[in-house]
């Protein structure tokens, strides 16, 4: 068992994000059977789902002659325009079959607002409105956080270097992760993230 200030972060292992899905990562399903073997070893687990109204505003199908990939401006700043993905309710939103999210203690949704994308578990894209994660955490005296999901270079990423600037000791399990690695995106997420201070394992 871990010391008791730290938690296992476990970032969208959803069924859109593995191979068959929507926003299919490549290779997603793979490290499922280990996240799971690692869940007994921390203090706490919590698990993050994105979890978006149809017609969310980060959908290319939401911009007339856009196509998935491409990039626009929102008010919040710059987007990655996604295949529609993780609609609440959806099978594509569930949680992979085979992750044992018995042993969550709690579940973080994000993305819900369809104005607004969240790739991290501690705030939307404004990088302001927070999801509650930090209160949490502070509340339960946790200071260490381990990271594992999807994707590395997304959610993870914005996950971590979020946690790292509050202040909290973040290691990213890089084994139990994937990539989409679009146009270069894993290389910076890396890069981003120990430039903050983050453990790559």
């Amino acid at each position: 068992m871990q010391a008791t200030t730290h938690a296992l972060l476990v970032i969208d292992v959803q069924n859109d994000f593995c191979p068959g899905g929507a926003l299919a990562v490549p290779g997603g399903d793979t490290i499922v059977a280990g996240i799971n073997a690692l869940m007994g070893d921390f203090a706490a687990v919590i698990l993050t789902q994105d979890w978006h109204p149809s017609g969310h505003s980060s959908f290319a199908s939401s911009h007339p002659g856009r196509a998935p990939l491409e990039m626009v401006t929102m008010p919040y700043g710059p987007q990655v325009l996604w295949p529609d993905h993780c609609v609440h309710g959806t099978g594509g939103a569930a949680f992979h079959p085979a992750l044992a999210t018995d042993r969550a203690d709690l579940i973080i949704r994000k993305g819900m607002n369809p104005a607004l994308d969240s790739y991290s578990a501690f705030f939307e894209n404004d990088r302001t409105t927070p999801t509650g994660l930090d209160g949490y955490l502070r509340s339960r005296g946790i200071d260490q956080l381990t990271m594992v999901g999807l994707a590395t270079d997304f959610c993870v990423h914005y996950s971590a270097v979020d946690a790292a600037k509050l202040g909290y000791r973040v290691r990213v399990a890089q084994e139990l992760c994937r990539a989409i690695d679009l146009g270069g995106s894993l290389a910076a997420a890396q890069t981003a993230m120990r430039d903050c201070g983050v453990t790559l394992a």
